[in-house]
């Protein structure tokens, strides 16, 4: 078997997993539904990941990593460093475009009574942080933007603007009514930019 193809029968299992998570949540997914609705095998799935945790996680991977990837996009296309406002509005902006977002708030719950799931996704995490705080990083470099050492305010920063994620996908997901287009255009007005 070559890596590629490995590669691809992987993105294959997670894909029909995100499938399952998205419509049934992670509580009702069984590992039937997942093999059932990507077409393989048992054999063929439990010889990528040991079991639906596993699975969690790379589909949560898949969608943190997406997000990553559009922030180091913009942050190239612009040839300027972005606001901590645009960091925020950059990772939100794919979250609303990502059509199995709510993804995300399940794994959030899932990670915090679950030890397992949240040590899988704990380098996702550190790597989506280490994108945002690079950003902000190099925000702060730009003379008179802060007074702090540039690292060390992105270092303090980065939490916190991480933080505003949740808020958003959380009040998205449950809110009857909730104005994403007002929210985002917020951000701006209430990050240093």
């Amino acid at each position: 078997m070559t890596e590629a193809y490995r590669t691809a029968r992987r993105d294959e299992i997670i894909a029909a997993a995100l499938r399952c998570f998205a419509e049934k949540g992670y509580q009702r997914t069984s590992m039937s539904d997942i093999i059932e609705e990507s077409g393989l095998s048992a054999g063929a799935i439990y010889g990528h990941f040991a079991g639906k945790q596993e699975l969690f996680a790379a589909v949560a991977g898949r969608v943190l990593e997406a997000r990553r990837s559009e922030l180091e996009a913009r942050r190239g296309s612009t040839g300027e460093p972005l606001s901590p406002g645009m960091v925020v509005a950059t990772l939100l902006e794919g979250m609303r475009g990502e059509p199995f977002g709510h993804v995300i708030v399940q794994l959030w719950a899932e990670a915090s009574v679950d030890p397992a799931i949240r040590d899988l996704v704990q380098e996702v995490f550190r790597r989506l942080r280490g994108a945002v705080e690079a950003g902000l990083a190099e925000w702060a470099a730009v003379p008179g933007h802060v007074d702090d050492d540039p690292d060390e305010w992105a270092a303090r920063m980065a939490p916190v603007v991480l933080g505003l994620g949740p808020g958003f996908m959380v009040q998205r997901a449950i809110i009857e009514g909730f104005d994403e287009e007002a929210y985002l255009r917020a951000l701006p007005e209430l990050l240093p930019h």
